[in-house]
Protein backbone atom coordinates (compact mmCIF):
# COMPACT_ATOMS: atom_id res chain seq x y z
CA UNK A 1 0.00 0.00 0.00
CA UNK A 2 1.32 3.43 -0.95
CA UNK A 3 2.54 5.57 1.93
CA UNK A 4 1.23 8.86 0.48
CA UNK A 5 -1.67 10.03 -1.69
CA UNK A 6 -0.68 12.83 -4.04
CA UNK A 7 -3.04 14.99 -6.09
CA UNK A 8 -1.49 15.43 -9.55
CA UNK A 9 -2.65 18.39 -11.67
CA UNK A 10 -0.99 18.83 -15.07
CA UNK A 11 -2.79 22.10 -15.83
CA UNK A 12 -2.04 23.75 -19.17
CA UNK A 13 0.58 23.66 -21.91
CA UNK A 14 3.87 22.10 -20.86
CA UNK A 15 2.25 20.99 -17.62
CA UNK A 16 1.23 17.90 -19.61
CA UNK A 17 4.94 17.14 -20.09
CA UNK A 18 6.68 18.21 -16.87
CA UNK A 19 4.28 16.46 -14.47
CA UNK A 20 4.59 13.00 -16.11
CA UNK A 21 8.38 13.46 -16.23
CA UNK A 22 8.47 14.30 -12.53
CA UNK A 23 6.25 11.38 -11.62
CA UNK A 24 8.60 9.06 -13.51
CA UNK A 25 11.46 10.43 -11.43
CA UNK A 26 9.57 10.06 -8.14
CA UNK A 27 8.72 6.46 -8.99
CA UNK A 28 12.35 5.72 -9.89
CA UNK A 29 13.48 7.26 -6.60
CA UNK A 30 11.25 4.85 -4.70
CA UNK A 31 8.71 7.41 -3.49
CA UNK A 32 5.72 5.41 -2.33
CA UNK A 33 2.67 7.26 -3.66
CA UNK A 34 -0.78 6.75 -5.05
CA UNK A 35 -1.57 9.55 -7.50
CA UNK A 36 -5.01 11.07 -7.85
CA UNK A 37 -5.22 12.79 -11.24
CA UNK A 38 -7.18 16.05 -11.30
CA UNK A 39 -7.81 18.87 -13.76
CA UNK A 40 -7.56 22.64 -13.51
CA UNK A 41 -6.54 25.57 -15.67
CA UNK A 42 -7.44 27.64 -18.69
CA UNK A 43 -7.74 24.65 -21.02
CA UNK A 44 -10.30 23.11 -18.67
CA UNK A 45 -12.15 26.45 -18.48
CA UNK A 46 -12.43 26.66 -22.26
CA UNK A 47 -14.10 23.24 -22.37
CA UNK A 48 -16.21 23.41 -19.22
CA UNK A 49 -16.69 27.05 -18.22
CA UNK A 50 -14.80 26.80 -14.93
CA UNK A 51 -11.09 26.60 -14.19
CA UNK A 52 -11.38 24.26 -11.19
CA UNK A 53 -14.05 21.55 -10.99
CA UNK A 54 -15.47 20.06 -7.81
CA UNK A 55 -13.59 16.81 -8.40
CA UNK A 56 -10.33 18.72 -8.10
CA UNK A 57 -11.37 20.26 -4.78
CA UNK A 58 -12.16 16.75 -3.55
CA UNK A 59 -8.75 15.51 -4.72
CA UNK A 60 -6.84 18.35 -3.04
CA UNK A 61 -8.74 17.90 0.20
CA UNK A 62 -8.31 14.14 0.38
CA UNK A 63 -4.61 13.78 -0.43
CA UNK A 64 -1.41 14.54 1.46
CA UNK A 65 -0.11 17.15 -1.00
CA UNK A 66 -0.68 18.46 -4.51
CA UNK A 67 1.83 18.64 -7.37
CA UNK A 68 0.82 21.24 -9.97
CA UNK A 69 2.28 21.61 -13.48
CA UNK A 70 1.60 24.95 -15.17
CA UNK A 71 -1.29 27.36 -15.58
CA UNK A 72 -2.24 29.83 -18.28
CA UNK A 73 -3.50 33.26 -17.23
CA UNK A 74 -4.75 35.12 -20.31
CA UNK A 75 -3.74 38.77 -20.45
CA UNK A 76 -6.19 41.57 -21.01
CA UNK A 77 -9.86 41.46 -20.12
CA UNK A 78 -10.72 38.41 -18.05
CA UNK A 79 -13.05 35.94 -19.82
CA UNK A 80 -16.52 35.63 -18.24
CA UNK A 81 -16.47 33.37 -15.20
CA UNK A 82 -12.74 32.69 -15.43
CA UNK A 83 -10.55 32.68 -12.34
CA UNK A 84 -6.87 31.76 -12.54
CA UNK A 85 -6.67 28.20 -11.25
CA UNK A 86 -3.60 28.48 -9.06
CA UNK A 87 -4.60 31.87 -7.59
CA UNK A 88 -8.06 30.50 -6.88
CA UNK A 89 -6.66 27.41 -5.12
CA UNK A 90 -4.32 29.56 -3.03
CA UNK A 91 -7.25 31.66 -1.85
CA UNK A 92 -9.66 28.79 -1.27
CA UNK A 93 -7.28 26.75 0.85
CA UNK A 94 -5.58 29.59 2.69
CA UNK A 95 -2.16 28.82 1.20
CA UNK A 96 -0.79 32.01 2.65
CA UNK A 97 2.93 31.35 2.23
CA UNK A 98 4.41 31.19 -1.25
CA UNK A 99 7.91 29.88 -0.60
CA UNK A 100 10.42 30.36 -3.42
CA UNK A 101 13.98 29.17 -2.80
CA UNK A 102 16.74 30.68 -4.93
CA UNK A 103 19.88 28.58 -4.86
CA UNK A 104 22.90 28.50 -7.15
CA UNK A 105 22.72 25.58 -9.56
CA UNK A 106 25.51 24.38 -11.88
CA UNK A 107 24.26 26.13 -15.02
CA UNK A 108 25.91 28.73 -17.26
CA UNK A 109 25.71 32.32 -16.08
CA UNK A 110 24.50 31.61 -12.54
CA UNK A 111 25.72 33.74 -9.66
CA UNK A 112 27.91 31.75 -7.28
CA UNK A 113 27.04 30.88 -3.67
CA UNK A 114 23.49 32.22 -3.68
CA UNK A 115 21.16 30.56 -1.18
CA UNK A 116 18.13 32.61 -0.22
CA UNK A 117 14.38 32.15 0.14
CA UNK A 118 11.67 34.64 -0.79
CA UNK A 119 8.53 34.25 1.31
CA UNK A 120 5.61 35.91 -0.45
CA UNK A 121 2.28 36.63 1.24
CA UNK A 122 -0.01 34.68 -1.04
CA UNK A 123 -3.62 35.68 -0.40
CA UNK A 124 -3.89 39.47 -0.29
CA UNK A 125 -2.38 42.67 -1.71
CA UNK A 126 -3.33 43.65 -5.24
CA UNK A 127 -3.97 40.01 -6.11
CA UNK A 128 -7.38 39.99 -4.47
CA UNK A 129 -8.51 40.93 -8.02
CA UNK A 130 -10.90 43.68 -6.95
CA UNK A 131 -10.82 45.96 -9.99
CA UNK A 132 -13.32 48.30 -11.57
CA UNK A 133 -13.39 50.85 -14.34
CA UNK A 134 -15.19 54.16 -14.77
CA UNK A 135 -14.65 55.26 -18.37
CA UNK A 136 -10.94 55.92 -18.75
CA UNK A 137 -10.29 55.57 -15.00
CA UNK A 138 -9.38 52.10 -13.69
CA UNK A 139 -9.04 51.35 -9.97
CA UNK A 140 -7.63 48.31 -8.20
CA UNK A 141 -7.96 47.71 -4.48
CA UNK A 142 -5.11 46.37 -2.38
CA UNK A 143 -6.06 44.50 0.77
CA UNK A 144 -3.64 44.13 3.70
CA UNK A 145 -4.77 42.85 7.09
CA UNK A 146 -2.91 42.65 10.35
CA UNK A 147 -3.93 39.01 10.74
CA UNK A 148 -2.45 37.95 7.39
CA UNK A 149 0.66 40.07 7.93
CA UNK A 150 1.28 38.46 11.32
CA UNK A 151 0.70 34.99 9.89
CA UNK A 152 3.25 35.42 7.10
CA UNK A 153 5.65 37.20 9.44
CA UNK A 154 5.60 34.27 11.84
CA UNK A 155 6.18 31.81 9.00
CA UNK A 156 9.13 33.78 7.62
CA UNK A 157 10.66 34.27 11.07
CA UNK A 158 10.43 30.55 11.86
CA UNK A 159 12.02 29.70 8.51
CA UNK A 160 14.81 32.21 9.10
CA UNK A 161 15.53 30.72 12.53
CA UNK A 162 15.96 27.31 10.87
CA UNK A 163 18.46 28.81 8.39
CA UNK A 164 20.81 31.75 8.94
CA UNK A 165 18.72 33.61 11.54
CA UNK A 166 18.50 36.66 9.26
CA UNK A 167 15.25 38.14 7.96
CA UNK A 168 14.72 41.05 5.56
CA UNK A 169 11.26 42.66 5.47
CA UNK A 170 10.74 44.21 2.01
CA UNK A 171 8.18 47.01 1.73
CA UNK A 172 7.12 50.33 0.20
CA UNK A 173 5.83 51.98 3.38
CA UNK A 174 7.55 55.23 2.46
CA UNK A 175 4.95 55.74 -0.29
CA UNK A 176 2.08 53.57 1.00
CA UNK A 177 2.21 54.10 4.77
CA UNK A 178 -1.28 52.74 5.49
CA UNK A 179 -1.21 49.40 3.64
CA UNK A 180 2.51 48.70 3.44
CA UNK A 181 2.98 50.28 6.84
CA UNK A 182 0.53 47.84 8.41
CA UNK A 183 2.38 44.91 6.82
CA UNK A 184 5.80 46.19 7.88
CA UNK A 185 4.97 47.19 11.43
CA UNK A 186 2.97 44.05 12.18
CA UNK A 187 5.95 41.88 11.24
CA UNK A 188 8.44 44.07 13.10
CA UNK A 189 6.32 43.93 16.25
CA UNK A 190 6.31 40.14 16.07
CA UNK A 191 10.00 39.72 15.32
CA UNK A 192 10.91 41.74 18.44
CA UNK A 193 9.75 38.67 20.37
CA UNK A 194 11.96 36.22 18.42
CA UNK A 195 15.20 35.89 20.33
CA UNK A 196 18.33 35.51 18.22
CA UNK A 197 16.75 36.69 14.94
CA UNK A 198 18.49 39.50 13.05
CA UNK A 199 15.90 41.67 11.26
CA UNK A 200 16.36 44.49 8.78
CA UNK A 201 13.98 46.35 6.47
CA UNK A 202 14.47 47.33 2.85
CA UNK A 203 12.41 49.38 0.40
CA UNK A 204 11.43 47.19 -2.54
CA UNK A 205 13.22 49.13 -5.27
CA UNK A 206 16.46 49.03 -3.29
CA UNK A 207 15.88 45.31 -2.68
CA UNK A 208 15.71 44.75 -6.45
CA UNK A 209 19.03 46.50 -6.92
CA UNK A 210 20.67 44.75 -3.97
CA UNK A 211 19.56 41.34 -5.25
CA UNK A 212 21.39 42.02 -8.49
CA UNK A 213 24.47 43.58 -6.90
CA UNK A 214 24.97 41.19 -4.00
CA UNK A 215 22.36 38.47 -3.49
CA UNK A 216 24.63 36.70 -1.02
CA UNK A 217 23.76 39.29 1.63
CA UNK A 218 20.25 37.82 1.92
CA UNK A 219 18.90 34.74 3.65
CA UNK A 220 15.09 34.95 4.05
CA UNK A 221 13.08 37.83 2.60
CA UNK A 222 9.38 38.40 3.31
CA UNK A 223 7.10 40.72 1.33
CA UNK A 224 3.58 41.31 0.04
CA UNK A 225 2.05 39.44 -2.86
CA UNK A 226 2.98 41.47 -5.95
CA UNK A 227 6.47 42.35 -4.70
CA UNK A 228 7.10 38.66 -4.06
CA UNK A 229 5.85 37.71 -7.51
CA UNK A 230 8.22 40.17 -9.19
CA UNK A 231 11.33 39.80 -7.03
CA UNK A 232 11.22 36.01 -7.01
CA UNK A 233 11.39 35.99 -10.81
CA UNK A 234 14.28 38.45 -10.66
CA UNK A 235 16.02 36.17 -8.17
CA UNK A 236 15.44 33.15 -10.41
CA UNK A 237 17.25 35.01 -13.17
CA UNK A 238 20.35 35.16 -10.98
CA UNK A 239 20.71 31.39 -10.82
CA UNK A 240 19.61 30.12 -14.23
CA UNK A 241 16.07 31.27 -14.94
CA UNK A 242 12.51 30.07 -14.48
CA UNK A 243 13.33 26.65 -15.90
CA UNK A 244 14.87 25.72 -12.55
CA UNK A 245 12.65 27.79 -10.21
CA UNK A 246 10.29 25.90 -7.90
CA UNK A 247 7.80 27.06 -5.29
CA UNK A 248 5.55 25.79 -2.57
CA UNK A 249 2.14 27.21 -1.67
CA UNK A 250 1.78 26.33 1.99
CA UNK A 251 -1.01 26.77 4.51
CA UNK A 252 -1.86 25.32 7.89
CA UNK A 253 -3.47 22.23 6.36
CA UNK A 254 -2.74 21.96 2.62
CA UNK A 255 0.26 22.37 0.33
CA UNK A 256 0.41 22.81 -3.46
CA UNK A 257 3.85 22.60 -5.05
CA UNK A 258 4.53 23.99 -8.51
CA UNK A 259 7.09 25.31 -10.94
CA UNK A 260 7.28 29.09 -11.12
CA UNK A 261 7.18 29.19 -14.93
CA UNK A 262 4.04 29.45 -16.99
CA UNK A 263 2.49 27.08 -19.52
CA UNK A 264 4.83 28.07 -22.41
CA UNK A 265 2.30 27.55 -25.23
CA UNK A 266 4.99 28.30 -27.83
CA UNK A 267 6.77 25.01 -27.08
CA UNK A 268 3.95 22.93 -25.62
CA UNK A 269 3.60 19.50 -27.16
CA UNK A 270 7.07 19.48 -28.71
CA UNK A 271 8.76 17.42 -26.00
CA UNK A 272 11.46 20.03 -25.38
CA UNK A 273 10.29 21.58 -22.10
CA UNK A 274 12.60 21.66 -19.08
CA UNK A 275 11.12 19.62 -16.20
CA UNK A 276 13.75 20.76 -13.66
CA UNK A 277 11.51 23.30 -11.92
CA UNK A 278 8.76 20.73 -11.40
CA UNK A 279 11.29 18.16 -10.20
CA UNK A 280 12.56 20.68 -7.66
CA UNK A 281 8.96 21.49 -6.68
CA UNK A 282 8.63 17.77 -5.92
CA UNK A 283 11.74 18.09 -3.73
CA UNK A 284 9.97 20.84 -1.75
CA UNK A 285 6.91 18.58 -1.49
CA UNK A 286 8.99 15.67 -0.21
CA UNK A 287 10.62 17.86 2.42
CA UNK A 288 7.18 19.09 3.51
CA UNK A 289 6.03 15.47 3.82
CA UNK A 290 9.13 14.60 5.85
CA UNK A 291 10.79 12.37 3.24
CA UNK A 292 14.07 14.27 3.41
CA UNK A 293 16.21 11.38 2.17
CA UNK A 294 14.37 11.02 -1.15
CA UNK A 295 14.30 14.80 -1.52
CA UNK A 296 18.09 14.99 -1.14
CA UNK A 297 18.69 12.13 -3.59
CA UNK A 298 16.57 13.81 -6.27
CA UNK A 299 18.17 17.20 -5.65
CA UNK A 300 21.64 15.70 -5.98
CA UNK A 301 20.67 13.83 -9.16
CA UNK A 302 19.32 17.01 -10.76
CA UNK A 303 22.53 18.86 -9.87
CA UNK A 304 24.63 16.07 -11.35
CA UNK A 305 22.84 16.26 -14.69
CA UNK A 306 22.88 20.06 -14.72
CA UNK A 307 26.64 19.81 -14.20
CA UNK A 308 27.49 17.04 -16.65
CA UNK A 309 24.60 17.27 -19.12
CA UNK A 310 22.56 16.70 -21.04
CA UNK A 311 20.87 20.06 -20.56
CA UNK A 312 17.64 21.29 -22.12
CA UNK A 313 17.54 24.06 -24.70
CA UNK A 314 16.79 26.88 -22.24
CA UNK A 315 20.04 26.03 -20.44
CA UNK A 316 22.14 25.94 -23.58
CA UNK A 317 21.80 22.23 -24.40
CA UNK A 318 19.85 20.19 -26.90
CA UNK A 319 18.11 17.58 -24.72
CA UNK A 320 14.38 17.07 -24.81
CA UNK A 321 12.18 16.41 -21.81
CA UNK A 322 12.53 12.62 -22.00
CA UNK A 323 16.30 12.61 -22.50
CA UNK A 324 16.83 14.95 -19.57
CA UNK A 325 14.49 12.94 -17.33
CA UNK A 326 16.20 9.68 -18.30
CA UNK A 327 19.54 11.23 -17.32
CA UNK A 328 18.27 12.35 -13.91
CA UNK A 329 16.84 8.90 -13.24
CA UNK A 330 20.17 7.33 -14.20
CA UNK A 331 21.94 9.75 -11.86
CA UNK A 332 19.93 8.52 -8.89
Amino acid sequence: MAKYRICSIEGDGIGHEVIPATRRLLDAAGFSAEYVDAEAGYEYYLDHGTSVPQATYDAVENTDATLFGAATSPSGEKPPGFSGAIRHLRQKYGLYANVRPTKTRPVPGAYENVDLVIVRENTQGLYVEQERRYGDVAIADTVITGEASLRIGKYAAELAMQRGKKLTVVHKANVLPVTQGLFLNTILDHTKTVEGLSVNTMIVDNAAMQLVRNPRQFDVLVMTNMFGDILSDLAAGLVGGLGIAASGNVGDKFGIFESVHGSAPDIAGQGVSNPTATMLAAVLMLDQLGDHETAKRIDNAVNKVLTEGPRTRDLGGTAGTKEFTDAVIAAL
